[in-house]
């Protein structure tokens, strides 16, 4: 969807349709062309009375410039971003529900406006999206176009740049993390990867991917992935993908995203129940994929490297075993209890292969790691564990402005002796069930030293669930969860915020 910003009064706007936001128990404060057409908005936004998700659609009889006028009800208090990207969602559905071209949509007073259109662009972007590519019946097409209206178009333009790049990677990651397995192995992962790179590398050549596998995996030392990977006919890959925002100027920040295009426990196989839903456990890998992307096409002046293993965890007759000891990326030692904890394994061969090549900044990484924090945080929140208050604090007030909720959790040395083995180094599993979400991240606390770090489970936020809150911009499916928050915590890094 092609996006300007326009500072047009709303009242005096040509478009087919004319998306207005009104808080609860507020009127809807535009002018929205002539007296009577003025009086059925007011009315209209009575109506909604500024519900959440509440939309009502007035036809201008030719009686204003717009063709149509869309009401929609931004809830109680003052329009917070996910409060004004649901309204936005809504309208924008409204509007292709009408089968119209394109559509505007005015940015609310008494607001941030730059915050404001944002949430607006964001909103509607993601909302409209659908994942479609296998059915033969397509969803209806969207609109081609959104103007949106703010009084002074400077002073969002760049804010709206920004949120269209944030949408487009996050799209991207859910393109990626629908894709079913038999359509996306580990090798389609990693030619996501590079294609995302070719797209927005552009001539200065900022953006660069390379893919290992096979031997190279096997000569490095990678013996998380390897073993994982074992079991399925669908090689292993590491796709490292390089941002050079910063030029030299700076040590880089590493993200990791877990990507298991299909895991069905291996040996210590998981019941039937819900296991097509493990297609999305490749989203980590997916949410990195379209936040580097995302970063390179904002310019975003930071040294950015995205990691992304991948595996199919099968159980074949190459697969690794319950009592196999594993050595990982860096000489540590991993006894293997259950096969289904195999995040975790390749999550720290490319922890580990990151701190050692890059010595970062920082290291952020991304899974849907543990059913244990579903249990604990339920799906609307993320669970992070971190070695460093700074970094966490920065990802917890990033999630606070895009509405991506993160919930952090303790990490002290009883949770690393959880996983002490007596005969290799570490366990892949805990004590049984105690604090199974904290001792995957311990697993994961030993592969990156002194480096500061934090680890998002998102098993209950990358995919909508039986319990995910209802979000108009988050139609089912993959969710896209962490590209927005990580961006905005990475533009908060660069501003020294």
């Amino acid at each position: 969807m092609k996006i300007a910003v326009d500072s047009t009064p709303p009242a005096r706007k040509r478009t087919p349709a004319l998306c207005l936001f009104v808080p609860e128990g507020g009127a809807a404060g535009y002018a929205a062309g002539g007296p009577k057409l003025e009086e059925a908005v007011e009315a209209a936004a009575e109506r909604v009375g500024g519900r959440a998700g509440a939309v009502r659609v007035i036809e201008s009889l030719d009686t204003a410039p717009a063709g149509a006028v869309v009401v929609a009800g931004t809830g109680a208090g003052p329009a917070g971003a996910d409060a004004l990207m649901s309204a936005a969602g809504s309208a924008a559905k409204a509007v292709r529900e009408m089968g119209l071209p394109r559509f505007a949509a005015a940015v609310p007073g008494g607001a941030d406006a730059a915050a404001g259109a944002a949430a607006v662009v964001q909103g509607a972007a993601l909302a409209l999206y659908a994942f479609d590519r296998f059915r033969s019946r397509k969803e209806k097409a969207a609109p081609a176009a959104m103007d949106v209206m703010a009084p002074r178009a400077a002073a969002v333009l760049d804010a709206v740049r920004i949120a269209e790049a944030a949408a487009g990677g996050t799209i991207l990651a859910r393109d990626v993390a629908n894709m079913p397995p038999n359509a996306c192995p580990p090798a389609e992962v990693a030619s996501q990867a590079r294609k995302a790179c070719a797209r927005g590398g552009g001539k200065a050549g900022k953006l660069r991917c390379s893919v290992l596998k096979g031997a190279e995996l096997e000569s490095r030392g990678f013996g998380g992935i390897l073993a994982v990977g074992g079991g399925s006919r669908n090689g292993p890959r590491l796709a490292v993908m390089e941002h050079s925002g910063a030029g030299r100027a700076g040590r880089p920040v590493v993200l990791v995203g877990k990507a298991v295009t299909f895991d069905t426990g291996g040996i210590s196989l998981k019941p039937g129940a819900r296991m097509d839903e493990m297609k999305f456990d490749k989203a980590g890998g997916c949410a990195v994929i379209g936040i580097v992307s995302a970063a390179a096409r904002m310019r975003l002046p930071v040294n950015l490297v995205g990691l992304v293993p991948s595996v199919e965890n099968m159980p074949g007759g190459g697969a690794y075993r319950p009592g196999d000891v594993v050595e990982l990326y860096g000489g540590r030692t991993a006894e293997i209890v259950n096969t289904d904890a195999e995040g975790r394994l390749i999550l720290a061969d490319a922890l580990a292969y990151g701190a050692a090549k890059y010595r970062p900044a920082a290291m952020i990484d991304l899974a849907t790691l543990t059913g244990a924090c579903v249990v604990a945080l339920g799906a609307n929140v993320a669970g992070m564990v971190s070695n460093d208050d700074s970094l966490a604090s920065g990802i917890a007030g990033a999630g606070s402005r895009t509405g991506e909720e993160v919930w952090r959790l303790p990490l002290n040395d009883d949770h690393m002796d959880m996983i002490k083995s007596d005969v290799a180094d570490v366990k892949n599993v805990g004590a049984g069930r105690a604090a199974g979400a904290i001792t995957a991240a311990a697993f994961l606390r030993g592969a990156v030293g002194d480096t500061p770090w934090a680890h998002l489970d998102i098993a209950g936020t990358a995919w909508t669930q039986e319990a995910t809150r209802k979000r108009p911009y988050n139609p089912k499916g993959a969710t896209g969860f962490g590209v927005r928050l990580v961006l905005e915590y990475l533009r908060s890094r660069v501003a020294g915020r």
